[in-house]
């Protein structure tokens, strides 16, 4: 699928955001806690207006992931920002009947783009639960450069996990978005 693209959420963005939730609750809850059965309207609201707060103050950078007919696919976003070391998380998930299209290798790539060309980041690490192979494809999938694994570094219902660790370095990395563009 190359006709994916990335934008800002907006407030108008959550009737759509919260029915790509609902669906897929049975695919992302046992990875993403916020997507979990009895998540609502409220919450979806409330999370989006945070979420320009948030981008005005440097503290997350949160897309929606769409195709070229504006058809929600997903979300992803740079968030754990550190600007003295110029590191962020980047995170990314795709609505159920979306998933294993390539649409999540896609939007890795263009928020990479996004974020080496609009912020001094130069560091960005997607965390993968030891579990969460899918995730783990999908950022080999974009090229990210496997570290290792990071003991107990994230929390998921409440306990901790092993993660594997990758990077993408700006300079580093190769860009594949930019490659295929020509």
């Amino acid at each position: 699928m190359n006709d994916i693209q990335i934008r800002f959420y907006e407030r108008d963005d959550a009737p759509a955001l919260y029915e790509a939730a609902m669906e897929s609750v049975s695919d992302v809850y046992q990875w993403l806690p916020w997507c979990h059965p009895e998540y609502n309207m409220t919450e979806t609201e409330e999370w989006l207006a945070d979420q320009v707060q948030k981008r005005q103050d440097g503290m997350e950078f949160q897309f929606l992931i769409s195709d070229s007919r504006g058809t929600f696919l997903g979300g992803c976003g740079l968030n754990q920002i550190d600007w003295e070391r110029k590191i962020a998380n980047l995170g990314y998930w795709i609505r159920s009947s979306a998933m294993g299209q390539g649409i999540a290798v896609k939007a890795v790539e263009l928020l990479s783009n996004w974020c080496f060309e609009h912020t001094d980041l130069i560091t960005l690490e997607i965390k993968c639960a030891v579990g969460n192979v899918r995730s783990q494809r999908v950022a080999e999938k974009a090229a990210a450069v496997r570290e290792g694994i990071r003991p107990s570094c994230l929390e998921i219902h409440g306990k901790k996990h092993d993660a594997v660790i990758f990077s993408i370095q700006k300079g580093k990395t190769p860009n594949k978005v930019n490659a295929a563009d020509g």
